[in-house]
């Protein structure tokens, strides 16, 4: 069993694009561990949300559609991490998330069985990166055309909910100050 990375991904391991996920990722952490207690820290704020159908704006995704694109984004993202450690060279493509997220039918389904799956997939994420020899988290491929390391896919993962939880709480779910150390 390998370790997880104790330092946030260099600027060189993946597209700048990434920069707004990476930079909510502590400089020293143990991204295993905080894709974990990060993940029961969106759940609890999630099970608080009463009507998931509202969307703060027209055009914007219910509770229930960003729930859907976690899911979504996690799978893909853990896959392009598995694709690279194993040390395939084939580059990888983009997702276009808004494709997804219409064809996902997040938004019929209940919050509960979202959530569900969301800790399935969470399970299957940390079971994937719980297993790499540590050599695995500094292979480089391409994905988006852009190059990545198996250790900026996992900190994309960790940023990624938690610019979302940011944007839950302030858009949906929280008091206008927040809850005490939100996100």
């Amino acid at each position: 069993m390998g370790a997880s990375p104790m330092r946030r991904p260099a600027s060189d391991e993946y597209a700048p694009f990434y920069e707004t996920y990476i930079g909510k990722v502590p400089a020293e952490v143990d991204v295993l561990e905080l894709l974990a207690s990060d993940h029961a820290r969106s759940e609890a704020l999630l099970r608080q949300a009463g009507d998931e159908t509202f969307r703060y704006a027209e055009g914007k995704w219910s509770v229930r559609e960003v729930v859907g694109h976690l899911i979504d984004t996690e799978r893909v993202f853990s896959f392009r991490a598995a694709h690279l450690a194993r040390g395939d060279g084939a580059p990888l493509p983009g997702m276009d998330q808004e494709i997804w997220a219409s064809a996902s039918n997040a938004h019929e389904r209940p919050l509960a069985e979202l959530l569900a799956e969301w800790s399935a997939v969470r399970r299957s994420t940390l079971a994937l990166f719980r297993g790499l020899p540590r050599e695995a988290w500094d292979r480089r491929g391409v994905a988006s055309n852009a190059e990545v390391t198996v250790r900026a896919l996992a900190a994309i993962i960790l940023g990624h909910e938690r610019h979302h939880r940011q944007i839950l709480c302030q858009r949906y779910l929280c008091a206008p100050e927040g809850p005490a150390g939100a996100p």
